[in-house]
């Protein structure tokens, strides 16, 4: 096959939108990627233009993407790109999606904790929100 896998590297724009169809679960998301280079001329880091990618998922991924994935979490996304090109209202568009094989959190920005699915188990897939992780105080003697 001829497909041209991309890898993203930004953050949650949107809250993921999962549903489940007869087809089978998906789910969706908007994603910021914004690029840093190094300005030579001033000796700063400078943002560049950020750009906006639609996420797509299917099956498990998806059920999983629904309980981990929250706004402005910093996302690694690898899969396959689809460009599309649509006319509205006599204006071209141009869309861009992503159809992911993989989703993790970025670990340059911070820790994450992986709890594994056990296949089957109707209270691990598909929640219908993030549970936030308990804080808990750690004494160093």
């Amino acid at each position: 096959m001829n497909e041209t896998l991309v890898t993203l590297v930004g953050n949650a724009a949107t809250p993921v939108d999962f549903r489940e169809t007869a087809a089978g679960s998906t789910a969706r998301f908007r994603m910021a990627v914004t690029p840093r280079r190094w300005d030579r001329e001033q000796q700063v880091w400078a943002d560049g233009r950020t750009s906006f990618y639609t996420v797509w998922a299917r099956r498990t991924l998806a059920a999983n993407l629904s309980g981990s994935v929250s706004v402005g979490e910093p996302l690694v996304v690898h899969g396959r790109l689809k460009v599309r090109e649509e006319e509205r209202e006599g204006v071209w568009k141009t869309s861009v999606d992503v159809e992911a094989v993989a989703v993790g959190h970025d670990l340059t920005k911070g820790t994450a904790a992986f709890r594994r699915v056990l296949r089957g188990d109707p209270a691990l897939v598909a929640p219908t929100h993030r549970q936030k992780p308990a804080t808990e105080m750690v004494s160093v003697s």
